[in-house]
């Protein structure tokens, strides 16, 4: 009985979200907003390649699998959406890439589910009950604030510049070195701080890391973990921060792309698409945390580091190539 009283409410709970989502992106149109290009057209009334079914769970199977592991999901979804054809032209990228964003909801939604217990305590911690949640709470806004100020500023010259294949195998490159350098130097010998004993320092710390998150490529998972090791966290502890705080910067990255160009997306690729992009978003990243966080715990970051330097040489090759993909 308690298992299905469980499985009814993390199935309220994902119903809950799409209507959340879907009410974001539709409030532009009910109050006559929606995404305007320079020469003043509607979004709607731009041509863009379709987003078929198949299109739609890729790209959610891929921002669930790649949103917490640290390798940089919008860089991975960059990459998707240039092979299958959707950055062909301005429009089709100005959606997709929205659309990218919109679909983080699911795998928000799967660390909810996962952290429950977390999300529980901060809830008791701001009702004056648990000094160890409240703690908690502030020292995951203090990590949020440096990255929305950073985002806030620099947003049109992010998209402008960074938002291209050759900008994220730059840091695909460069963050796998990192890693490599951070996991040798790392003293796997000494135990570090808890998620409960370091303070606002620690958690300012990983804010000012998160904010190298906003070039492509980087990835805010590694981004905010790097910075708890630096900041002398506990690898476990600073993953579960990570993830934590990634509730907090990936929700507000969400809602206000899912205001901002929602009616874009429903105009471009109506709304089946994206809510099945939502939930393969929220299965995979299920699956996905579950286990980097039983890898981690085994084998330590230095895999990840390979991959994204692997991937980096391959991408560039066929960049170089001048077939098959779009820089």
């Amino acid at each position: 009985m308690e298992k299905q009283k469980r499985s009814l409410r993390w199935f309220v709970s994902v119903l809950l979200g799409l209507v959340i989502v879907i009410s974001l992106m539709a409030v532009p149109a009910v109050f006559g907003g929606g995404n305007k290009e320079a020469h003043g057209a509607p979004a709607a009334e731009i041509a863009v390649r379709p987003l078929s079914l198949w299109d739609a769970a890729i790209l959610g199977v891929v921002e669930g699998v790649t949103e917490y592991l640290p390798v940089s999901s919008t860089g991975h979804l960059l990459l998707t959406e240039s092979i299958l054809g959707l950055d062909r032209d301005p429009a089709s990228k100005r959606a997709a890439n929205a659309y990218a964003i919109v679909i983080q909801a699911g795998a928000i939604l799967a660390v909810l589910g996962l952290y429950r217990k977390r999300i529980r305590q901060m809830l008791l911690g701001l009702m004056g009950r648990d000094a160890n949640g409240q703690a908690l709470f502030w020292n995951l806004v203090i990590a949020f604030l440096p990255a929305v100020v950073a985002g806030l500023l620099f947003e049109d010259v992010i998209k402008g510049r960074l938002f291209g294949i050759w900008p994220v195998t730059a840091a695909w490159l460069t963050g796998g070195i990192f890693i490599l350098l951070l996991d040798r130097r790392r003293p796997h010998e000494l135990p570090g701080l808890s998620i409960e004993s370091f303070g606002w320092r620690q958690a300012l710390g990983i804010g000012l890391m998160q904010c190298a998150a906003l070039w492509p490529g980087v990835s805010r998972s590694l981004a905010t973990i790097a910075g708890g090791l630096l900041m002398g966290v506990e690898l476990t502890a600073a993953v579960e921060f990570s993830f934590l705080l990634g509730l907090m910067t990936l929700g507000a990255a969400t809602m206000y792309e899912a205001f901002k160009n929602g009616h874009m997306i429903v105009a471009s690729f109506g709304l089946t698409g994206p809510l099945l992009g939502f939930f393969c978003a929220f299965v995979s990243a299920w699956i996905s945390v579950k286990w980097m966080v039983s890898f981690l715990q085994r084998r330590g970051l230095a895999l990840f580091g390979w991959y994204r330097i692997i991937l980096a040489l391959v991408v560039a090759a066929v960049l170089l190539s001048g077939v098959g993909l779009q820089s």
